[in-house]
């Protein structure tokens, strides 16, 4: 086992204080968004202090430190721990299939993109599904609303801007007719959003009844960040929802969504591939946004899982990852590597080695059980289940 230290992100996004106060550091005055910890070859993590990164380490000796059966399935780490820290909205966003990464990245490379060009929307050819662990109350939009509950919701908001809206809901509030009306949002000129979406700001800031009250809210927010764009009307049609600590959402290929505001661990397929449709001066491709967003009426599943003997182990449906919180009072034993292992609370002995708030430390495969003693919440990120 040897200590970690993550790549911080100060995107704008960030919250300037939540990761300086979870690393005991002090903020800076600039946004800290996120902490990255694991292998990805735009931020590894540097080993033990010596100026050794985690995907070095791995590249010279892959089956000691993954195991045979990880190595060769995958060829790396194949998951990304983060600590994300939204003090803002991020973009909205979809990220794609396997399939709809290789294509897509191969299309820009045969394009001659460079892969860290600011309007690749690609960067590797690797899907990234996604699962969301609130360390703070966090607000996030997480797919498509039914359409009939956005109606009610878009009838508190008074303006004859969103008749149009409204209209293509009732007459067709299926997929098609979901995919149609992103696609309208998208391709609106500068002119014609701002007039969609200054009324509907506008007339948000007026007191209504209690349905629709936080999107309101949450519509005038992101109206004053976004002035005129149309994602303010996009972000109505989706799923707003409010983890307590402990709570997860697990996010799939096309799943439209945006975090708004809390701090979360972040566990995801090591890939950095994001496509945006909004709220966000970056790069837009509708085309292929539109390609890649899965359309289909969603609710949320909420993931609240019992802690059973100090374990709360959270539904992950893909083999690059799976997540575990894990309260530490004593003296227990938990399985090897490969994986990372971030302390969220408390100080915590792993072997010859201390981690507290917000020190992590990666476990190769060569180990094959860790104990713990101390008292502390740690959360476990590995390899998820496959077949060899």
């Amino acid at each position: 086992m040897q200590l970690l230290e993550g790549v911080i992100r100060h995107y704008d996004w960030g919250s300037v204080d939540s990761i300086p106060e979870l690393l005991g550091v002090p903020a800076t005055g600039e946004p800290w968004a996120e902490l990255w910890l694991g292998a990805h070859p735009s931020g590894p993590s540097s080993v033990g202090g010596a100026g050794l990164l985690l995907d070095g380490l791995i590249a010279a000796d892959p089956v000691a430190e993954l195991g045979s059966k990880v190595a060769d399935r995958f060829g790396g780490l194949p998951f990304l721990l983060k600590v994300l820290s939204a003090g803002g909205p991020l973009s909205l966003q979809a990220h794609p299939s396997i399939s709809e990464a290789e294509a897509g990245f191969d299309r820009e490379d045969a394009a001659g993109i460079p892969v860290d060009a600011p309007n690749r929307s690609f960067r590797d050819r690797n899907h990234k599904p996604e699962l969301i662990c609130a360390l703070t109350e966090f607000d996030a939009l997480c797919g498509f609303r039914d359409p009939m509950a956005t109606l009610a919701i878009l009838n508190t908001i008074d303006t004859p801007a969103l008749d149009p809206v409204r209209e293509r809901l009732q007459i067709d509030p299926v997929t098609a007719g979901l995919n149609a009306l992103l696609g309208h949002l998208l391709t609106l000129s500068a002119r014609d959003a701002a007039a969609l979406v200054n009324p509907v700001v506008d007339a948000c800031r007026v007191d209504g009844p209690e349905i629709g009250r936080r999107e309101r809210a949450m519509a005038v927010a992101l109206g004053a960040l976004y002035p005129g764009d149309a994602g303010v009307v996009t972000a109505l049609l989706l799923n707003f929802v409010t983890l307590a600590p402990g709570e997860a959402l697990f996010l799939g290929a096309g799943n439209l969504h945006a975090y708004l505001h809390g701090t979360a661990v972040e566990i995801m397929a090591n890939s950095d591939n994001v496509l945006r449709g909004g709220l966000t001066p970056k790069h837009i491709d509708v085309e292929t946004f539109l390609t890649v967003v899965d359309a289909v009426p969603t609710r949320p599943d909420v993931q609240r899982p019992a802690m059973i003997n100090g374990v709360a182990t959270y539904d992950t449906p893909v083999p690059e990852f799976s997540l575990q919180r894990i309260e530490v009072d004593g003296v227990r034993s938990i399985a090897g590597g490969p994986s990372i292992l971030l302390c969220t609370d408390g100080v915590i002995d792993v072997g010859t080695h201390v981690i507290d708030r917000g020190a992590a430390a990666w476990i190769s495969a060569d180990e094959s059980t860790i104990e713990l003693s101390g008292r502390g919440t740690v959360f476990l990120a590995a390899v998820g289940s496959f077949d060899t």
